[in-house]
């Protein structure tokens, strides 16, 4: 009978350390769906910038991209337009959000996928701090250093 009140306590342990918080379900909630990426923009320094984003293009690249977030499986991806300065297609993502501890904002996280959605980064992904999240819009932030100053790399979202 013990044994068998260690193996339910040990299994609810179990379910309850895996579960997603409410915020972040609820946030996953409001992220499912067609966002379009209108503006990548740099926050906490002056001057121009330019940047690959994701190790995969250059800011320019980012704005109008067409961003899906599914869900029922964490799985999604953006698409790039081709240009002269782009390489367009889809790009497969598996995604979640983090709920970070209290007085900090929560965060989006992905990794590359292939069309298989077998990991294609070794394990390796990205960090996007959520700044704010409606139905409608999306502000995310990535805090980066250069020459040895932080700057605040910006996306804004609107909601198809």
């Amino acid at each position: 009978m013990r044994k068998m009140f260690l193996l339910l306590g040990a299994v609810a342990l179990l379910v309850t350390s895996c579960s997603v918080s409410k915020v972040a379900r609820e946030k996953r909630n409001l992220l499912s769906g067609t966002w379009i990426l209108n503006d990548v923009s740099y926050e906490n320094n002056s001057g121009n910038f330019s940047s690959t984003l994701f190790n995969d293009a250059q800011d320019i690249c980012f704005e109008g991209s067409d961003w899906f977030f599914r869900d029922n499986n964490s799985t999604g991806r953006y698409t790039i337009a081709p240009s002269s300065l782009c390489q367009g297609g889809d790009r497969f993502i598996r995604w979640s959000v983090v709920d970070r501890a209290e007085n900090y904002t929560s965060q989006l996280q992905f990794k590359f996928i292939d069309e298989k959605l077998k990991d294609i980064s070794g394990g390796l992904g990205y960090r996007l701090n959520i700044a704010s999240l409606t139905a409608t819009e999306m502000t995310l932030k990535s805090n980066n250093t250069v020459d040895g100053v932080t700057v605040t790399i910006v996306y804004e979202f609107t909601k198809k």
